[in-house]
């Protein structure tokens, strides 16, 4: 993300906790975009519910953001939590096996990896994006999903295992 681009969001994010209406719906839609990058590859096709969850809970809850220079790293933390909380929900209603992934060679690959992030667990799935999307390290990564470094650290290693099997079999 640009500079210009975060400092915009962070002048919003004052606008708004300062009771400006526009402010607060020109901050959502700022929102929105980076929101969606980090729910879709957690939630998969429940991509647009959690991006939808996440700006709710910003829009109820951002006159409890203390600093507006914190805003991504506090909109991450929501985001990734709800992401996981609905990709739980949908995984409980239409589990996934590793076995079903495609053959090598597959005309449509592309799509596979799609396919193979959705035969994860949405804590893997979340661990993975996390750190190969985010970039964060695992500590930060941990904190953001609640678990001490080591079990994200193990979690990242599984994840990677797990998709690396799929992606090969």
């Amino acid at each position: 993300m640009t500079d210009d681009r975060r400092d915009r969001g962070v002048a919003l994010a004052r606008a708004a906790r300062a009771g400006n209406t526009l402010a607060l719906h020109q901050l959502l839609d700022h929102l929105t975009p980076y929101i969606a990058r980090i729910c879709t590859p957690i939630a998969l096709a429940d991509g647009p519910d959690a991006t939808q969850e996440t700006l709710l809970a910003v829009f109820r809850s951002l006159r409890s953001l203390k600093d507006p220079q914190a805003l991504y790293g506090w909109v991450r933390a929501i985001a990734v939590r709800e992401a996981v909380r609905i990709a739980q929900r949908a995984a409980r209603a239409h589990p996934a096996e590793l076995a079903d992934v495609p053959e090598r060679g597959d005309p449509q690959l592309a799509a596979d990896i799609d396919d193979v992030l959705a035969r994860l667990s949405p804590a893997h799935r979340a661990v993975l994006v996390l750190r190969d999307v985010e970039g964060l390290d695992e500590e930060a990564a941990a904190a953001l999903l609640g678990v001490p470094a080591g079990t994200a650290k193990s979690r990242l290693h599984r994840a990677r295992m797990s998709f690396r099997k799929a992606w090969s079999s």
